[in-house]
């Protein structure tokens, strides 16, 4: 198999990177499916497409220095840290005042009770959960489907794949979600470079997703659900939608000509990036 990887990784990088990243992941999660090993599985399986990412980027030749230096990538305006970190809380805000507007019992109160699970989740998902993700999509997929598609497209490819891999978790819709999300990622990954923002606001949207919708646990029953979570979904998609339009659809990247992976690594070759 590592032979066929390699050629794989060396023809066609992004491909190999995603089939290892869903075999890494998916493997790891199985026992966790089947009740053995719980959440510490979960969380180890998290870990697949930063480690498929490694391992790609090491069978391409390319150096795995320059994949990692937009991880610690920190020393960017503060206007980026506000984005990566205010942004999930103001759109969960936003679905909060259309649930009220609804008729909902929303309690601004609970904000108080929450806080400390909001950042134990924020800390957690940044330093060991979900957030370690982007070293794989952003740091190494996303630079390489820009070079080859427009932003819109390639965040709608790399959506995807990250939506699938999400599913065995979250079940045979639990794609649609990142499918929408990544167009913020996208947006942040091309102003600033740097995957430790993306790791943020990662980090940022998990306690949000948990926390932020501000209605008594006693007061929503099953039947609500479903509505709430079409509130929830309806707001993502109209933020994206604005991000686009606003963004003339370039999602942040700087008008003038790319750069293969390959240049930003000081490697050439002749391989399709995708």
């Amino acid at each position: 198999m590592g032979g066929s990887l390699r050629r794989l990784a060396q023809r066609k990088p992004v491909v190999a990177f995603v089939a290892l990243a869903y075999v890494l992941s998916w493997l790891t999660w199985l026992p966790a499916l089947l009740g053995i090993g719980g959440a510490a599985a979960v969380v180890v399986g998290g870990l697949g497409p930063l480690v498929a990412a490694l391992v790609v980027t090491r069978y391409t030749g390319e150096s795995v220095r320059a994949w990692a230096r937009p991880i610690a990538r920190w020393r960017v305006p503060v206007r980026y840290y506000l984005y990566a970190l205010g942004l999930p809380p103001l759109l969960y805000g936003l679905v909060d005042l259309v649930l009220a507007l609804l008729g909902y019992e929303v309690d601004p109160s609970l904000l108080a009770d929450r806080a400390p699970a909001y950042l134990a989740t924020l800390v957690f998902v940044a330093v060991l959960g979900g957030g370690l993700e982007e070293p794989g999509w952003r740091g190494f997929a996303l630079p390489r489907l820009e070079h080859r598609y427009t932003p819109v497209v390639a965040t709608l490819i790399l959506g995807l794949a990250w939506g699938v891999w999400h599913v065995p978790l979250y079940g045979p819709l639990g794609f649609v979600v990142p499918l929408v999300l990544a167009f913020f990622y996208t947006w942040l990954y091309n102003r600033t470079g740097s995957v430790r923002l993306c790791i943020l606001l990662h980090a940022s949207f998990t306690p949000a997703q948990d926390h932020l919708v501000l209605l008594p646990d006693d007061v929503v029953d099953a039947g609500q659900l479903g509505a709430i979570d079409f509130v929830i979904f309806g707001t993502y998609v109209a933020a994206a939608l604005l991000l686009i339009g606003l963004t003339r659809g370039r999602l942040g990247r700087r008008p003038g000509p790319s750069l293969s992976p390959e240049a930003t690594t000081g490697t050439t070759s002749g391989r399709s990036v995708a």
